[in-house]
């Protein structure tokens, strides 16, 4: 397996790699040279720095929604607090004036 690969396909077993789907992506000309230029300085390829990215974005994505889940859990939890503390930002029951 090639060096650049190791380090975001950690999660997978020795070999997997190849046998992964493929993705075609389109880039612009301007695009595409940066990502030459940043693979350049980071002495990496393009797809190796592409992969970083989605892999970082996915974990990013996954992060976000287990927070939210999180927030949510804890302000379920804390309902009747919360609507004590702030009375003026509870919704009107049903067949009360706003």
């Amino acid at each position: 397996m090639p060096s650049d690969l190791r380090i975001f396909t950690r999660e997978y077993p020795s070999g997997t790699v190849w046998d992964m789907p493929a993705l075609n992506v389109e880039f612009s000309e301007r695009e595409l040279e940066d990502l030459r230029q940043i693979a350049k300085e980071r002495g990496t390829s393009m797809k190796a720095l592409v992969r970083e990215a989605a892999a970082a974005d996915i974990a990013r994505h996954r992060a976000l929604q287990e927070g939210a889940e999180a927030f949510r859990r804890f302000f379920a939890g804390h309902a009747e607090e919360f609507a004590a503390a702030f009375p003026d930002d509870e919704r009107p029951a049903r067949g009360e004036a706003a």
